[in-house]
């Protein structure tokens, strides 16, 4: 009897753990706490050498129907867009975002591949060019903004894994950092 009653405690644990994940998994950009998470791809990138990667190349680009509300809340924090990326310039904490979002649809429609040079941010127009520096080691990439994140008070940006990796803060999980936007700015669809 005892047993079975543990099981079943167990069972409705591991039932609410998966609901939990469901739930956070669904907010496109967004990982809990902010750090990368397990999921169905292993985040190891076994065989890959991030140093050979090529970077985002900046494009002109309109802006996304998806990704570029006015504004949009989340867990009751309300976000603007920016109109334009032109100067954009901050100094900050990065993050990363892996495996369990991989393969999932991005804030701006894409899907997210946590091996391609990508980024979240909260407020920059979808698609952005940014080039991110590591400030404790001077390397740098540019990075293709497609995504909204990260919902975490202190960071500025979410870095994809392969992103991270060739700043050589994936181990580490955060680093300092400078965003710059370059050119051309995404601009808007004409009516």
């Amino acid at each position: 009897m005892h047993e079975t009653v543990h099981l079943k405690l167990a069972s409705h644990n591991y039932i609410a753990r998966i609901a939990i994940a469901l739930v956070v998994g669904s907010i496109p950009g967004c990982t809990p706490l902010g750090m990368a998470s397990p999921g169905p791809v292993s985040a190891s990138g076994a065989g890959i050498n991030f140093d050979e990667l090529p970077d985002a190349i900046p494009q002109a680009e309109f802006k996304s129907r998806s990704g570029n509300p006015e504004s949009y809340v989340i867990e009751g924090i309300t976000y603007r867009v920016m109109r334009t990326s032109d100067g954009y310039r901050e100094e900050g904490i990065a993050s990363w975002y892996g495996g369990y979002f991989h393969g999932r649809r991005t804030s701006s429609g894409d899907t997210y591949d946590m091996y391609q040079m990508t980024a979240a941010h909260k407020s920059l127009p979808l698609p952005t060019y940014v080039r991110v520096t590591h400030l404790a080691n001077g390397r740098s990439v540019v990075l293709r903004v497609n995504d909204r994140g990260p919902f975490v008070e202190d960071r500025i940006i979410d870095l994809s894994f392969a992103a991270a990796s060739k700043l050589g803060m994936a181990t580490i999980g955060t680093a300092r950092v400078e965003v710059v936007a370059l050119d051309p700015p995404a601009r808007d669809r004409r009516r």
